[in-house]
């Protein structure tokens, strides 16, 4: 120690900043731009997108010695025939129009661009040219061979700027405008754009999404599609249109909470992977620090340490040409220490320790999901070593998820079929990976959704005294095989329901209540309207067959009651594989409509000993449709010995939908 200390007596602050300078003294040259000019946008009454963003950064860079170790770069506004490569004509005029705006006009306007998330006064036009030119010139400079990396801290932000609009805070979109500059000024074309801020970047999705030239991949909460800015653009199935597609990749984190070592797990699996394959020249990080600990916008846990990991590995991307350029981040303080842990990277210093870590249940998950879909694109990505560490853990407690897990494999390997999320947390604990689709889900007209209790082993065991699972097997692989080659050759899509929880679902409930029939029963309702809700529906198909099996056929009945309108006008075949199981239910006798619907769309398969079939109870089956005994008491059995009668029912309800077909009696 060499006795020196801050006001408060700490010495480490020195002594770091010392020994990074040090550090610094070896390494490249590194530029950096800022200009009091984008201060000048500002509202009055305060705003999260506020001037002292960049001052507070420029700050913390100076304190650290970073500012001392790196290179000024000029700064200048952008030109129209630069923003142009990106946005519309009509869009540069509108910007242009904010310097000439009068206060009573920028008044009476203020609902208006409240609605787009901004605000704007007479120097919101300069701020916006200043930051996109100084992103610009940052981007060139390393471009060029004049610096090694570049830290553009500029405002306003820039990737919620689409072609046509301005949103979310921005304006002109800087990095769009800088990537499609350097390419037409410079020898580099192949570029990579990386965007961690918290919100997906959908102005510069929307700039590349058919250019196979700039890769974009972004990490940010999607929430389902209702974390800003909302809509399918940033879910993962987004991956880009024509030759641009898979040069989009979406990391769509589903809830708030990400940690560090859900970045670093997405970095490992996905990112890292598909860039060292596209190979680009250059790297520019979107850096928005709103996903940092602390932020109230992003609610996410990232530390600058983790920040520090992830530029750290893209400096190892395009011979080192990387150019951070300032997104979001809202919380001063975050944005402040995580900026600079940024700067300390791309100035040769080596990243901060982080401890321990594993990723969470749903950062897991989300890139399992994402690996499934990206390597139909990229070589690099392999699904099998992003499978979630709780499903290897759960084969070795329970044979109902050993089974489970070797029939999602099943599914994934032979039909290209993926695990639906679940935003329910309960329902998310006791049914997550045992809701499947196709890939094809939101693209075909006819959709077949199987409902089933795949696991049970307590009804399909032959002997209880050998525990002999063979039996279990063969049944779940030929039953599969058959519904699922016939679905896949027929080209329709399809949803695979699997209603039998996990052992631990849910949690909330106390031990003695989490097998109760009826806790199990609004389980399995609850996950079938969810389903239904925010898939079926949404899907596009205009014709779904319904198709239960054993004890799933309860479920599937109470869920049409429940959603009778939507059932009546998108299911047309609706079949019951009931076996011997107790569960064949008939619709409220209250609903004279729907007993109507379910006559002329329904079938019933049962084993001949059902209990249902003796002869003082078959007049149940007067208001149903039409149904079919099985001579056997084997459930597996009795639906391959009637799945031909299945596949001839399905076929007379779906050709009973043209029209001169109108009418056609469906009886058996």
């Amino acid at each position: 120690m060499n006795g020196a200390s801050t006001s408060n007596g700490a010495p480490m602050e020195v002594d770091n900043t010392e020994k990074r300078r040090q550090s610094y003294e070896t390494s490249r040259a590194v530029g950096y731009v800022f200009s009091p000019e984008m201060l000048g946008h500002s509202k009055p009454e305060g705003h999260e997108e506020q001037p002292a963003r960049i001052t507070r950064i420029f700050e913390a860079l100076q304190r650290s010695g970073c500012i001392e170790a790196m290179i000024r770069l000029k700064i200048r506004p952008a030109l129209k025939e630069e923003v142009i490569l990106v946005h519309s004509e009509d869009h540069w005029n509108k910007v242009m129009a904010f310097q000439y705006m009068t206060d009573q006009q920028i008044a009476d306007s203020a609902n208006f661009y409240e609605h787009l998330s901004l605000y704007v006064c007479q120097s919101t036009t300069l701020a916006a040219r200043m930051s996109c030119g100084g992103v610009i010139e940052a981007c060139l400079a390393v471009a060029r061979g004049e610096v090694a990396k570049s830290f553009a801290i500029v405002r306003p932000p820039g990737h919620h700027a689409e072609p046509e609009e301005h949103s979310g805070f921005c304006f002109l979109n800087n990095v769009a405008v800088a990537a499609r500059v350097v390419q037409q000024a410079t020898d580099i074309k192949k570029i990579m754009i990386l965007d961690w801020d918290i919100h997906h970047g959908n102005g510069t999705h929307r700039a590349f999404i058919d250019d196979p030239s700039v890769l974009y991949i972004s990490l940010h909460r999607y929430d389902g599609g209702v974390f800003y800015p909302g809509g399918t653009l940033g879910g993962m199935s987004s991956c880009g249109e024509g030759a641009g597609l898979g040069y989009s990749v979406n990391i769509p984190w589903p809830q708030a909470g990400m940690t560090d070592a859900d970045y670093i797990h997405a970095f490992q699996r996905i990112v890292m992977p598909i860039a060292m394959e596209f190979a680009p020249e250059l790297v520019i990080i979107s850096a928005g620090f709103d996903a940092a600990d602390g932020d109230t916008l992003g609610e996410c846990h990232v530390s600058p340490a983790g920040y520090s990991h992830m530029t750290h590995m893209l400096s190892s991307l395009a011979g080192g040409k990387l150019v951070v350029a300032l997104e979001g981040g809202y919380n001063l303080d975050s944005i402040s220490a995580s900026a600079d842990a940024v700067a300390h990277i791309i100035l040769g210093g080596p990243p901060d320790v982080l401890g321990s870590m594993t990723a969470t249940e749903a950062g897991s998950e989300t890139v399992y999901l994402v690996a499934q879909e990206q390597s139909k694109y990229w070589k690099n990505v392999d699904p099998k070593a992003c499978l979630p560490k709780e499903e290897i853990e759960d084969l070795a407690h329970t044979i109902p998820d050993l089974l489970k897990a070797h029939r999602q494999y099943y599914l994934y390997t032979e039909h290209d079929m993926m695990s639906i999320p679940i935003l329910n947390p309960d329902l998310e604990q006791a049914f997550s990976s045992q809701i499947m689709c196709t890939s094809d889900v939101f693209e075909k007209e006819t959709m077949v959704v199987l409902v089933h209790e795949f696991g049970n082993l307590r009804t399909e065991l032959q002997n209880l005294a050998t525990c002999d699972l063979n039996i279990e097997k063969s049944y779940l692989v030929d039953f599969s095989k058959q519904i699922m080659s016939w679905v896949r050759s027929m080209g329709y899509s399809l949803i695979d329901i699997n209603l039998y929880p996990k052992a631990s679902a849910p949690q909330t409930a106390p031990m003695h209540k989490r097998y109760h029939y009826k806790a199990r029963d609004d389980l399995e309702r609850n996950v079938l309207c969810y389903v239904w809700d925010n898939f079926i529906q949404l899907s596009g198909a205009k014709n779904v067959v319904l198709i239960g099996h054993g004890p799933g056929c309860k479920t599937l009945v109470d869920v049409m009651e429940m959603r009778a309108a939507g059932i009546k006008r998108l299911v047309k075949a609706l079949v019951q594989v009931v076996g011997t199981s107790p569960s064949l239910t008939v619709p409220n006798a209250d609903d004279p409509q729907l007993i109507e619907w379910y006559g002329e769309h329904s079938m019933a398969i049962l084993s001949s000993a059902h209990p249902d079939l003796r002869p003082n109870i078959k007049r149940k089956f007067k208001r149903l449709g039409p149904y079919s005994a099985i001579d056997d008491p084997q459930s597996y059995r009795v639906i391959m010995t009637a799945f031909p009668e299945i596949k001839s029912f399905i076929r007379e309800q779906l050709q009973a939908l043209n029209p001169s077909m109108a009418g056609a009696s469906n009886g058996t």
